[in-house]
């Protein structure tokens, strides 16, 4: 097991993360987004320097991702990704300057102490890091989730963008996108494999199907983020998407790729109890969302947003 997988799964959600903030400001002075017309989407967001910014940092922490997936296990890998919750919840109140509740600002202190847990699991000699999946069962896993992503995802633009309804919209938005997140995550562990075992590179990626499914939900997800972004609370609607897709990635990575856990008990309990907190947070969150939103003032960008969007 490497030293650099930790430090990399890091540097990757502290990149993501913070262009996600950078993203959602910039989106704060743009037009509103309408996905029937996902061309002109695409042009609006390609125009803005500030959100080419944003779009900048995430690929880089994608790519440090990648990295750091060929060389860690999925179970160490994906927690530590978990911590752009703590990151966004902080960056949203300093940036954005949307207020964090009680429940909010436990979820960072208790997913910085899980980051230190999952640290302590991951020293010494460790489980092996799997770079091969059944294509077959992939499939079954990716293709169901994929749609279920889509169904949840699109479901609040079926209802009208009611203000009253953005908390739960929110918590909707950031379920769906995170499944498709997580199957883009899926498919970027299965190009990791290609790095290990194929001496040529470059051609073995660009041949790999998986590639291409990398690039198709990526774009669908990203699409609907910055309209979730756009009309929701950052602190609640990119937590959400992250642990979803972080819970989602662990279960059926660490299944599909053949992964183990620690075979030491006190290394097995660390491993667990850092893989639990992402489940839990997630709860907290899901639950805060509606009376956070209820309770607390809207930043600057959503109450710009909300004088916008038809009642």
């Amino acid at each position: 097991m490497s030293s650099l997988g930790i430090p990399l799964a890091l540097a990757a959600t502290t990149l993501y993360s913070t262009g996600l903030i950078l993203e959602k400001r910039a989106l704060g002075s743009m037009p509103d987004l309408d996905l029937r017309r996902p061309w002109l989407v695409v042009i609006r967001l390609l125009s803005e320097p500030a959100w080419l910014t944003g779009f900048a940092l995430m690929l880089t922490g994608l790519a440090c991702q990648t990295v750091a997936l060929t060389i860690e296990p999925v179970s160490v890998v994906q927690p530590v990704l978990s911590a752009g919750v703590a990151i966004v919840l902080v960056l949203s109140w300093l940036v954005l300057h949307e207020r964090l509740g009680g429940r909010e600002l436990w979820c960072v202190g208790v997913v910085a102490a899980s980051i230190v847990v999952l640290a302590l699991s991951a020293t010494g000699s460790g489980s092996a890091t799997g770079h091969h999946a059944n294509a077959g069962w992939l499939a079954v896993v990716m293709v169901p989730s994929i749609a279920v992503g889509l169904l949840v995802a699109v479901s609040p633009l079926r209802g009208g963008g009611r203000k009253h309804r953005a908390p739960v919209t929110g918590v909707a938005f950031g379920l769906g996108i995170g499944l498709l997140y997580g199957v883009a995550t899926l498919a970027t562990k299965a190009l990791s494999g290609v790095l290990v075992r194929h001496h040529a590179v470059l051609t073995g990626i660009l041949l790999s199907p998986y590639l291409y499914l990398f690039g198709c939900c990526t774009v669908a997800a990203m699409l609907l983020y910055q309209v979730a972004l756009q009309r929701c609370r950052a602190s609640i609607v990119i937590p959400v998407n992250s642990i979803t897709g972080s819970t989602y990635f662990m279960i059926t990575g660490t299944w599909l790729f053949h992964e183990h856990l620690p075979s030491s008990p006190v290394k097995l309990t660390l491993r667990l109890t850092a893989i639990a907190v992402t489940g839990v947070v997630l709860v907290v969150l899901s639950r805060q969302a509606p009376s956070a939103a209820a309770g607390l003032p809207a930043t600057p960008v959503a109450d710009q947003r909300s004088a916008r969007v038809p009642h």
